[in-house]
């Protein structure tokens, strides 16, 4: 005689482990991350998971359809009849592609090529193209023009781009259909792999040009006239729209920069918009005062040294430095004075100095009594 004991089934809030009051968006989540976990695909031979996830299931289809949930809320099991799990396929009718789809979506786009969607004449933009350009030190100053050669990838003068010698150019991959991958259905997940017969491209090409091996671009060598605008620095990078590699499948070229760099100057140094330039002097001359005409950047300049110059005093010329880039305008011109002390004195020149140094009072010897006292202070 048979038994009649009848299995109790859990609470279906507690198999997805939420509360009474859970959203939709709660429920999903929770079924979600109760799928992953005892998915036959993901624990073979595992028959405890395998009801673990037609119990979660079960729960999920009941429980995110707001007709049964209400029946469930109010009698339990028994409010649900015949219409509960079991009327629907493995999963219970819950639409997995919604479950699982934004969490699997981007793992196995392998591409990001859409269902149905084909990358046959997919155009794609040619490569940035970079050259380096070394300029003299007077053209960072006062712009230039150079004519440059550039080495790219150009549409091939055989095929037109095309790729093909026929000129019919390629045709839809007979492995994919055009899309570029291949889909595989390997138990609960869908597998997208990258065709192996068309590189990914959805098209193949049956008569290659002889001339680009297919490519549909070959190497060539352009003439470029190079602009290079005043007060540029080293850095400076110029943009070519379009003077990159030609683009694959009728594609629109890259894009050309220009890199500049500056070859030192044997007088002035740069510092932004400013120019430095060191003026050696005599003793004498920074102790009477001088004047001088040193060769600027942009023509003679006329310095004047005021009497008691030091060493290292920086004399400021206004506007006569680098122009502003793409601005009105000029940085300034600093001139560094450095006194040169002899290394050695003939008699007469002794003689002299010896005469100076016992003419000097307290209040024009080199250094002032401040600091003389200062000195003894801390040697004492």
């Amino acid at each position: 005689m048979g038994s009649n004991k009848k299995v109790s089934k859990a609470d279906y809030y507690e198999v997805l482990g939420v509360s009474r009051d859970a959203s939709d968006q709660e429920l999903k989540s929770a079924y979600r991350k109760q799928a992953l976990k005892h998915h036959p695909d993901r624990n073979p031979g595992d028959h405890a998971a395998e009801e673990k996830f037609k119990e979660a299931s079960e729960a999920y289809q009941v429980l995110s359809d707001a007709d049964k949930r209400a029946a469930y809320d109010r009698y339990g099991h028994a409010g649900l009849g015949a219409q509960g799990f079991g009327a629907g396929p493995f999963a219970g009718g819950v639409d997995l592609g919604d479950i699982f789809g934004d969490l699997f979506g981007e793992m196995f786009s392998m591409g990001g090529v859409p269902r149905g969607g084909s990358r046959a004449q997919r155009q794609q933009r040619g490569d940035d193209l970079r050259f380096d350009l070394t300029i003299d030190f007077e053209d960072a100053i006062f712009g230039a023009e150079t004519e440059v050669k550039i080495r790219r990838l150009g549409t091939c003068s055989v095929c037109k781009g095309q790729g093909s010698a026929s000129g019919r150019g390629p045709s839809v991959c007979s492995q994919c259909q055009g899309h570029g991958q291949l889909r595989y259905q390997q138990g609960f997940f869908s597998v997208a792999r990258t065709c192996a017969a068309c590189g990914g491209a959805g098209s193949v090409i049956s008569d290659p040009c002889t001339a680009c091996r297919g490519e549909g671009r070959a190497a060539t060598e352009i003439k470029l006239n190079v602009k290079v605008p005043a007060g540029v620095e080293a850095g400076t990078r110029i943009r070519y729209a379009g003077e990159g590699d030609a683009g694959r499948r009728g594609g629109p070229k890259g894009d050309l920069y220009i890199i500049l760099a500056i070859r030192p100057h044997d007088f002035f140094e740069r510092h932004g918009q400013d120019l430095y330039c060191v003026l050696p002097i005599s003793f004498p001359q920074a102790a009477l005062g001088a004047e001088f005409e040193i060769p600027g950047i942009d023509g003679p300049i006329d310095i004047r040294i005021p009497e008691g110059t030091q060493s290292g005093r920086e004399l400021r010329v206004r506007g006569r430095g680098v122009p502003h880039l793409n601005e009105k305008g000029k940085g300034d011109l600093i001139v560094k004075v450095m006194v040169q002390i002899p290394r050695k004195l003939n008699r007469a020149q002794r003689e002299l100095v010896t005469k100076l140094a016992e003419t000097m009072t307290v209040d024009n010897k080199p250094t002032s009594p401040g600091l003389m006292e200062k000195m003894k202070d801390l040697f004492n």
